[in-house]
């Protein structure tokens, strides 16, 4: 078993309901274990700001699928729930998952990029990443804590525990 983090975000169709169901999904999977998620968080939306707030949250857990195959799982996932991939760049989501890290590993080429590429630029995926491990360390990055230190963060607003 590998630990893998993940990113959670939706913005369309009560976005923390929309959270919850990819969890329960995540919970249900085959070869995925001791999932640990941080509580959820209003967020700004990045890059097109010309949309509603997300929900976001982070996700910690144990696999045994190798990142491919975490990678296609997550975008099953997204499928089933009704993920539409627009052409709209970083526009509205119903759910969006992003495989942040695997492990300790740095993958550059391919699919995925691990860690993930724009990682180190989001307050909105770094802040709940740090409620679950403050000391973490991103692959080539540095600590969480130095990361967020450079990033405005001054307009996501905790919400509540996924429990």
């Amino acid at each position: 078993m590998v630990t893998a983090w993940l990113s959670l975000g939706s913005n369309m169709g009560e976005p923390a309901v929309q959270l919850k169901r990819a969890l329960q999904r995540l919970q249900c999977a085959a070869g995925i274990e001791g999932l640990e998620v941080s509580s959820f968080y209003r967020t700004p939306p990045w890059g097109d700001t010309a949309q509603d707030d997300f929900v976001n949250a982070a996700v910690r857990l144990d696999t045994a699928h190798t990142p491919q195959a975490l990678l296609r799982l997550v975008q099953a996932i997204e499928n089933e729930m009704g993920r539409v991939r627009g052409a709209r760049r970083w526009g509205p989501r119903l759910i969006d998952i992003d495989l942040l890290l695997y492990g300790g590993a740095r993958l550059d080429d391919g699919d995925p990029i691990i860690p993930h590429p724009r990682l180190h630029e989001r307050a909105f995926v770094l802040l709940p990443m740090a409620e679950l491990d403050p000391d973490l360390e991103i692959p080539g990055r540095g600590g969480i804590r130095d990361l967020l230190e450079r990033l405005d963060s001054s307009g996501i607003r905790r919400l509540a525990h996924a429990d």
